[in-house]
């Protein structure tokens, strides 16, 4: 694998390192063990006060918005439930503006963009294919709790495969209901966008400090740039709050969801599953009630899809092809 492009950012190497002032603090209306408040409260705390926030209608914009309170420190904006490319660009153009018109100061101000996977992975994706396309120095993030969380956890593109939601019940006649495989959006945007130079997915707890490093990334290699973090959610994957970290980090370890850099077009892995024991995806599957109703044939065959993404294809994770093969010949 070539070396990947070297980014000049401070990186933080211990918890102990980390700054101590909080960006996003009390004021919100999370549910307990919510993944996505501290994804909130990661890349907010990683990239300092000097920040605007701008966030998609969803979960974490109808827990953070309540009459009269706020849970951020920085600047902030509710935009609509697509609108988190165009809002990133807008925020972003506007302060480009305000510095060549000589109304504000000439320094850094990071601007990032965040909506769930309803937002980001559909309803929002070409929004933020748009931003993509810019030369402006922002930072999207997509928070993936693989559903519709905020009214009644329906489908959506990311909802990976048996997942029991509103939208795909389990029934007597068809046990699965949810045939679809999880939307791989941050490959296709990184191979669709090659002018971005930087592309990640990351959880906000596993490995610890990976998360924060990456936004620290994001905003330093300069243009537009995407995170897609992998987010526990105790209400729609129906467990108990306090198993959240531990969930996701079996999500990863079982190498369900791979964790991975794009750094000019060179992949590098934080989390490479190729190399390690893999947790077998039981472990993640039974601690979850959204899948209490699949049976071991439904287990094995996710296990089959998770083995053959790490041991065949050409670029685990990100490339669903298989090593070896050739242009079809007409």
């Amino acid at each position: 694998m070539a070396e990947t492009t070297f980014i000049p950012f401070e990186k933080v190497k211990t918890v102990r390192d980390t700054p101590l002032e909080e960006m996003y603090t009390s004021g919100h209306r999370t549910c307990q063990g919510c993944e996505s408040a501290m994804v909130m409260r990661h890349f907010s705390k990683a990239a300092g006060p000097r920040t605007i926030a701008t966030g998609s209608t969803g979960c974490m914009y109808v827990a953070n918005t309540s009459y009269m309170t706020t849970p951020w420190i920085i600047p902030w904006m509710h935009t609509q439930l697509g609108a988190g490319g165009s809002s990133a660009v807008g925020t972003s153009a506007a302060l480009r503006a305000l510095m060549r018109k000589g109304k504000i100061a000439e320094e850094k101000i990071n601007v990032i963009a965040f909506c769930g996977d309803l937002g980001g992975g559909d309803m929002g994706l070409s929004g933020i294919s748009a931003a993509l396309q810019t030369d402006y120095d922002l930072l999207i993030i997509l928070y993936d709790n693989e559903s519709a969380a905020n009214t009644d956890i329906q489908a959506t593109g990311m909802t990976t495969y048996g997942a029991q939601t509103t939208f795909t019940p389990p029934g007597t006649k068809h046990r699965i209901m949810q045939h679809r495989w999880k939307k791989n959006v941050a490959p296709m945007l990184a191979v669709g966008h090659p002018t971005c130079r930087y592309v990640a997915t990351a959880s906000a707890t596993y490995p610890p400090l990976d998360f924060h490093n990456k936004v620290r990334k994001a905003l330093s290699i300069g243009g537009p740039t995407f995170i897609h973090t992998f987010d526990p959610c105790p209400k729609g994957w129906d467990y108990h709050p306090q198993y959240s970290r531990e969930i996701g980090e079996l999500g990863i370890k079982s190498g369900i969801f791979p964790l991975y850099e794009i750094i000019d077009g060179t992949v590098s892995y934080s989390y490479d599953a190729r190399k390690r024991a893999r947790t077998p995806v039981r472990e993640y599957l039974v601690k979850q009630g959204r899948f209490a109703h699949i049976i071991d044939e439904d287990i094995d065959y996710i296990q089959s899809m998770v083995d053959s993404m790490w041991n065949e294809w050409e670029i685990p994770g990100v490339a669903p092809f298989k090593g070896g093969l050739e242009p079809a010949k007409n």
